[in-house]
């Protein structure tokens, strides 16, 4: 049979490596059919089968560090290593739950002649508690019950930063905790990144933890409102508008007095030997109580932000509500006044609308001139970074930023700004202008397609990584320049089943970037490490002893540059089937709804599976025009259970994703979709035509929006 006619039917795998003549060790590559880059530059993947990375450390020694939302650091030996160590377990200590976990870590910049690691996560307890309030002592993922309900009254946490001791690749000692002052009550905009300045301090970010559903200033909780005990209801008082200085108003702490200073949408600066505040702060020795760490607030969800080389710059990427997404910039960590961002008065350059007429303290900082500081830069939800790329639109959240330095690249990129967004799935960079400074008309789409980012690293040799969430990797962007590597392919017709088993296999679908150039096929059909078992472009291979073979397909070009790409094939064992029972797809919700699921396994070696195979994730798509995930909650080893329907801005839909795992490791996932009641809401005003405020929105009534 001619390979072409195989593509219909047979399975593709593109987990690729590749070298360029001497160039060095082999890299595996993701699937690149959907990524996009900028000419002589490539796409791989630095490690894989992580769970829910989410911020990568580089050490001097070689080895990598990578944190997992759930609470767990493991550490590579190097950039081959693929079985990685796991150095330390805060899983019990951590709220794993939508946006919140472990997401900020760093290391010291003597380690490992230091051996410190500093970590940045949602604490699972309110300030002062103890771990697990919400979660289970070792859990890997934590709930939010109802009530109170994750997006409705919410579950209240804190964050906490701590330093934690290496020996060798594993933690000694106990975790030294430094900070836990942040009150959030909804389960996004929480901790954000932790990281060291040229001076040496250790700077970290949060988010408000405030509702991002409604306008929230302190109105609701459970069993008391105002949970976090804002003025001037205090803890179970009412709170309203516009007296009220609680929710998204806590990240404007500084300019109230009477209410606890908590660290919400701030900037701290902190002595990296106890966490306490660097003595030459700028707002140390005044008379205000607690504001001692802060050097920067009014901040909504400072998820990323990044030192500039060379300076004593710090730069933020503050993911937005409604419109914009902003890039800030203090200028010096220790100047007077400090900077006000103006979240929730403004966003982006914008006053938001759900605040601004709801705020006394918005009301403050709109008659004050230069109350605020403008961002560095801001980009509309609804409009592209940069003009005909294929970048989307709509769901926007800016997850990354890094300054290169000098390497690998071209001299254009020589203290280039990068930054990223986990919702367009785009990487961008700002090359410099004839001032030394970011020239944002230089700005240009540097990978789009990219792999879910949420961290952006620069790596040994001046190669560019980035954290890629919900694929459970770490990928790296290469410069190749004029020749660049062939992308393999292998395409196969059944990766599992029982000996003999038959498998046909195809390289055909394999490409190289640079046109002219001819490919030659060189397969290692036996998994031994060996090449040259054949060199046709479609051979079959028969595997009659049961076990795990990782065949390979090296493609070369005629520059002598070479991928090799791996597939798993496992003699004796098929891949079990799962079954979701309930809910069907025929299942409509609504904010609240209480969900039953259920379903179960079968394999054909082992039969009917329990319920310790079986894995649900509830994931939800927000889709206002493209999607993004967030994964909400996690439930292992069950084979039935309940959850309530969160509350999220329209277009919204759930997703239910039962995984079943066998005892050789072969899993298999299906899902359900869930799609919300909806019903369209008109809002009116008498006489007609005056402006009204419907959650971030500000227009003319009448006004019609789905909910």
């Amino acid at each position: 049979m001619p390979p072409t006619a195989l593509v219909s039917r047979l399975r593709r795998f593109t987990a690729t490596f590749f070298a360029v003549a001497a160039l060095g060790p082999l890299l595996v590559v993701a699937p690149v059919s959907a990524v996009t880059l900028r000419s002589g530059f490539q796409h791989t993947t630095a490690f894989v089968g992580l769970t829910f990375p989410t911020a990568v450390q580089f050490a001097s020694d070689g080895r990598v560090f990578v944190a997992e939302k759930s609470g767990v650091i493991k550490v590579f030996d190097n950039l081959q290593d693929t079985t990685p160590t796991v150095f330390a377990d805060l899983r019990t200590n951590t709220h794993n739950f939508w946006d919140r976990g472990l997401l900020g870590m760093v290391l010291h910049p003597n380690f490992p002649t230091t051996p410190h690691i500093y970590v940045l996560y949602t604490l699972d307890a309110a300030v002062g508690g103890t771990p697990p309030r919400w979660g289970a002592p070792g859990g890997t993922s934590d709930s939010c019950p109802s009530p109170p309900g994750d997006t409705t009254d919410g579950c209240v946490v804190a964050g906490r930063v701590s330093r934690l001791t290496a020996s060798g690749n594993v933690m000694s000692g106990a975790e030294q905790v430094f900070v836990e002052n942040w009150c959030q009550q909804y389960p996004s905009h929480s901790i954000g990144t932790i990281a060291f300045g040229a001076d040496g301090a250790l700077y970290v970010s949060g988010g408000d933890g405030a509702s991002f559903t409604f306008v929230d200033y302190g109105q609701k909780g459970f069993p008391l409102v105002n949970p976090c005990d804002d003025p001037p209801g205090g803890l179970g008082g009412t709170m309203s508008a516009p007296v009220a200085e609680g929710g998204a108003l806590r990240s404007q702490d500084l300019l109230t007095s009477g209410d606890p200073q908590t660290f919400d949408g701030t900037v701290l600066r902190l002595n990296p030997l106890d966490g306490s505040p660097m003595p030459d702060n700028p707002l140390v020795g005044n008379d205000v109580p607690g504001d001692d760490p802060i050097i920067a607030y009014g901040l909504r969800n400072p998820y990323r932000m990044t030192t500039r080389p060379g300076t004593n710059e710090l730069w933020i990427g503050d993911v937005g509500w409604d419109s914009w997404e902003e890039i800030d910039r203090i200028g010096h960590t220790g100047d007077i006044p400090i900077e006000n961002f103006g979240w929730p008065c403004f966003e982006g350059i914008t006053k938001q609308a759900g605040y601004a007429n709801t705020s006394n303290i918005c009301t403050q900082i709109y008659g004050a001139f230069g109350a605020v500081t403008d961002p560095f830069y801001t980009y509309n939800h609804a409009e592209k970074v940069v003009p005909g790329e294929n970048c989307s639109v709509g769901s926007s959240s800016i997850t990354g930023l890094a300054f290169y330095g000098t390497g690998g690249y071209p001299s254009l990129y020589d203290g280039a700004l990068f930054f990223a967004d986990y919702s367009r799935n785009c990487i961008w960079a700002v090359p410099l202008g004839p001032d030394g400074e970011p020239d944002l008309s230089q700005r240009q789409t540097f990978v789009s397609g990219a792999f879910t980012p949420v961290d952006l690293k620069i790596g040994p040799g001046g190669d560019l990584y980035y954290v890629g969430i919900n694929f459970g990797a770490v990928m790296r962007i290469s410069y190749v320049a004029a020749s660049q590597p062939p992308i393999g392919v292998i395409d196969v017709d059944q990766i599992d089943g029982p000996v003999p088993l038959s498998v046909q296999f195809d390289g055909s679908a394999s490409s190289d970037p640079d046109p002219g150039d001819s490919l030659s096929y060189s397969w290692d059909l036996d998994g031994d490490g060996n090449f040259g078992d054949s060199t046709l472009v479609a051979p079959s291979a028969v595997f009659s002893v049961p076990g795990t073979y990782n065949v390979q397909l090296r493609v070369t070009d005629p520059h002598g540059a070479s991928a090799t790409t791996t597939v798993t094939i496992t003699a004796g064992n098929s891949h079990p089937t799962a079954v979701i029972t309930t809910p069907t797809n025929t299942l409509t919700w609504h904010a609240g709804s209480l969900i039953s699921f259920s379903g179960s396994a079968t394999d054909p070696e082992e039969g009917a599976l329990g319920a310790s195979a079986l894995t649900w994730t509830l994931v939800l798509h927000h889709c206002p025009s493209n999607c993004h995930e967030h994964t909400v909650q996690i439930f292992e080893g069950v084979a039935g259970g309940s959850f309530t329907a969160p509350e999220h801005d329209y277009p919204t839909h759930l997703e239910l994703r039962l995984t079943a795992t066998d005892a050789g490791g072969l899993s298999r996932t299906t899902s359900a979709l869930l799609y919300p009641e909806t019903v369209e809401l008109t809002l009116a005003t008498d006489p007609p035509g005056l402006t009204i405020t419907a959650g971030a929105t500000s227009t003319t009534a009448p006004y019609t929006k789905t909910e």
